[in-house]
């Protein structure tokens, strides 16, 4: 299997599953409007969604950069990262993003922004000091990997879908307690009502844990895919791997990072278990087991970094 079957493959996989999100977004909406008998609530969820999109779309990298404290790097700070990216922007035929530098020696990196032309990368400084060059370089091309492939913007509608349907979920099982009981016993059809209030109740409790679990889901397919189009860059997929490992044996967290944000980072920042994890851990995690994406990188002597 070549990288560019692999590409294909993650990016429909990944379409699948975003539709799969909105399905259940739009889903639960109409369920607890047709139980309650809310005819604006799906409207309602519509507005809510387009304008935290807005939001999301042409502010998300700003928001990110500033929680993690990030201040623009420039070639005279650091003339060899700056010079690094630049190459590997011109390899990849895209705009140079921003570099900036967050002040934390837990060895790690992002990338945001809304698309290749307002795209930004951050870098810990521990990442300069601690990797070597091809290491490093490893690290910027899975970066600006997810700048190509969109993964940026991609990540902050799946963020803002997260946040809809954990509202509208809460905002049924609160109606439930107030008034389900009531309505259901005195109006007229008052079964199917009942029948659409416990749906929308099952629903309330499990969307926003299938909401959490598509949003990793695709997370770690953007990460394989970002690590699989970072080694093509380089042509070098043992100094993606060599850094992968280096960050993970770091036991340091990443003091400006937090569970909002984790998904970002090139590795997991809050150092959980992002090795060895059992099957219930591991549907949690931000990110692939590090094994895992150095197998990946690794197998079949390259056999991933075929080019046709």
């Amino acid at each position: 299997m070549t990288l560019y079957t692999n590409v294909s493959r993650n990016k429909f996989n990944s379409g699948l599953l975003l539709l799969i999100f909105l399905v259940i977004t739009i889903l639960v909406a109409w369920v607890i409007g047709q139980a309650y008998q809310i005819t604006w609530l799906l409207p309602l969820v519509v507005i809510i969604s387009l304008v935290q999109s807005w939001v999301a779309y042409y502010y998300s990298d700003a928001i990110a950069l500033v929680i993690a404290h990030a201040v623009l790097l420039t070639e005279q700070d650091n003339p060899t990262v700056y010079h690094l990216l630049e190459n590997l922007s011109i390899t990849a035929g895209l705009p140079r993003p921003k570099l900036y530098l967050i002040n934390d020696s837990a060895p790690n990196a992002f990338a945001t922004g809304r698309d290749p032309k307002h795209a930004s990368i951050a870098v810990t400084s521990g990442l300069l000091n601690k990797l070597e060059k091809s290491e490093l370089e490893g690290v910027l091309a899975h970066e600006l990997s997810h700048v190509g492939n969109f993964d940026i913007r991609f990540q902050s509608m799946v963020v803002v879908l997260v946040g809809v349907v954990t509202m509208i979920s809460d905002f049924a099982l609160r109606s439930f307690w107030w008034r389900g009981g009531r309505r259901a016993s005195s109006d007229e059809g008052g079964r199917v009502q009942l029948i659409l209030m416990v749906i929308g109740v099952i629903l309330a409790i499990l969307a926003p844990l299938i909401a959490v679990l598509i949003q990793l889901a695709i997370s770690r397919k953007r990460e394989f895919l970002a690590d699989s189009t970072g080694a093509l860059l380089t042509r070098y997929p043992p100094g993606l791997a060599s850094a992968l490992r280096k960050i993970a044996a770091d036991p340091e967290p990443l003091e400006v990072a937090n569970k909002g944000t984790a998904h970002l980072y090139f590795a997991n920042p809050l150092k959980g278990r992002d090795g060895k994890a059992s099957w219930l851990q591991s549907l949690f995690l931000t990110h692939p087991p590090v094994e895992e994406r150095i197998k990946a990188l690794l197998s079949g002597g390259g056999e991933n970094f075929k080019i046709k």
